[in-house]
């Protein structure tokens, strides 16, 4: 046997692997000898049928099968010994004379070859790093939010700005009619306000769709419709009010805090505000970094330039699923996942050249710390490490919570590379600050 390759430019290249009767005969002889001793052919002992008979039957379709076999591992040899790292997968060639009805054979194959590139992490522009804190009013509100939860709830006559009102929205033409409980305090708009305001049980109240919550999660959950069918959203609906209540806001003393905090942690309005601030700033320390890593990887995607195979990719695509892609829809899917794929490139790069890497002991601890926390929330503060190894092994044994954790600890390790390496903006805001400039 014999594999040859020729570079075609830098991004591609042909294989050739020629292989002779002598590859595969030994072992195709073999297996017809298993054959025979198994065959069972009426007329002959079990173990006596000609073996020109074994092979005028099974000859060919074994040969057909050794020889792809001695193919595939061959080339995939032949990949690793000389490290050549491509891109997809392998393409066979067409031949048109090509027969199975011979002794030696010659097949090609193409490569996309990973191109060669250096990654620079300086730049003139500098990324901005949010670091968000929880000011005054949020930490009110959030206060707020905790005395309802533990209020006392009770009907009302009269609607007034802080009423819970249930009732069912009504429009025929979009056959909505759905049953939904909303807080006044979500109704976007005076004008909007003041068509609840002073209503009672048993009135109709007419509205428009459109700027009608603060935010279309609420519209959503109110008519009882998707994502797809609110987008540019804007007609009218009728309100039936049903039910109308009111929540008195628990007391701010030690009974709450107690309720909040079983370990007793919290004897102050003062420590309550403390508290509220630390644990925001813990998630939005998470927010601000997620936010980085985007911003991160948007500049390595636009200053790490690189040509791709695109061509082969393509090509590639239209194979490489279960369906078969036309060379438009190959096209398409290429466009889509190009800056995936650079990116991949760009980080894999990063992780070799930086010897960044986990191992399975790493991501154990990672998942019990993630577990931990889970079961914090749920009361347990202090489970058994047996405990713990007993559920971190069963969700590292299922595939896809396993790579979830583990792009999670790697996004994590490649955060802490990046803090030391690049030079950032910082930026202090609060998070009312921070979702308008970044999801402007």
């Amino acid at each position: 046997m014999d594999i040859t390759r020729e570079n075609t430019d830098a991004l591609n290249a042909v294989v050739k692997v020629d292989i002779i009767a002598d590859d595969y005969q030994p072992k195709v002889d073999k297996i017809l000898v298993d054959y025979r001793k198994k065959a069972d052919i009426p007329g002959f002992r079990k173990g006596h049928v000609p073996m020109g008979m074994i092979k005028k039957q099974y000859e060919k379709s074994v040969m057909i099968d050794e020889v792809n076999k001695l193919l595939q591992d061959s080339l995939n040899k032949y990949l690793t010994e000389e490290k050549i790292e491509i891109l997809g997968n392998p393409i066979p060639r067409s031949q048109e004379n090509f027969t199975w009805d011979t002794k030696n054979f010659s097949f090609e194959f193409e490569l996309g070859l990973v191109p060669q590139f250096e990654v620079n992490l300086t730049s003139k522009k500098k990324i901005t790093q949010y670091v968000i804190n929880a000011d005054d009013s949020l930490i009110d509100k959030e206060v707020e939010n905790l005395q309802s939860r533990y209020g006392k709830m009770s009907a009302v006559d009269i609607i007034n700005e802080n009423t819970n009102v249930t009732g069912t929205f009504v429009n025929e033409e979009k056959e909505i009619e759905n049953k939904s409980t909303i807080n006044l305090s979500d109704i976007k708009g005076k004008t909007n306000l003041k068509k609840f305001v002073g209503s009672k049980v048993g009135d109709v109240i007419e509205l428009k769709t459109k700027s009608l919550f603060s935010d279309d999660s609420k519209l959503m959950g109110a008519l009882g419709l998707s994502n797809e069918e609110i987008e540019g959203l804007n007609i009218k609906v009728l309100f039936t009010i049903e039910e109308t209540t009111e929540i008195e806001l628990a007391d701010l003393d030690q009974e709450l805090f107690d309720k909040l905090f079983t370990d007793g942690s919290v004897k102050s309005v003062t420590e309550l505000r403390n508290k509220i601030k630390e644990d925001a700033e813990k998630q939005f320390l998470q927010q601000a970094d997620q936010q980085l890593l985007n911003s991160v990887t948007e500049f390595l995607i636009d200053n790490t330039s690189f040509d791709l195979p695109s061509e082969f990719l393509q090509k590639w695509l239209a194979t490489a699923g279960e369906k078969q892609l036309t060379p438009e829809e190959a096209a398409e899917e290429y466009n889509k996942s190009e800056k995936g794929l650079r990116y991949q490139l760009i980080q894999e790069k990063i992780l070799k050249g930086n010897d960044i890497k986990l191992d399975y002991e790493e991501l154990k601890d990672y998942a019990k710390g993630f577990i931990r926390t889970q079961m914090a929330q749920f009361g347990n503060m202090n489970p058994e490490d047996a405990e713990l190894d007993d559920i971190a092994n069963r969700i590292l044994g299922n595939q896809e919570e396993a790579k979830k954790l583990q792009d999670q600890l790697m996004n994590q390790k490649l955060m802490t590379f990046y803090k030391e390496k690049i030079t950032f903006k910082t930026k202090k805001v609060t998070y009312e600050g921070f979702i308008k400039e970044v999801y402007k």
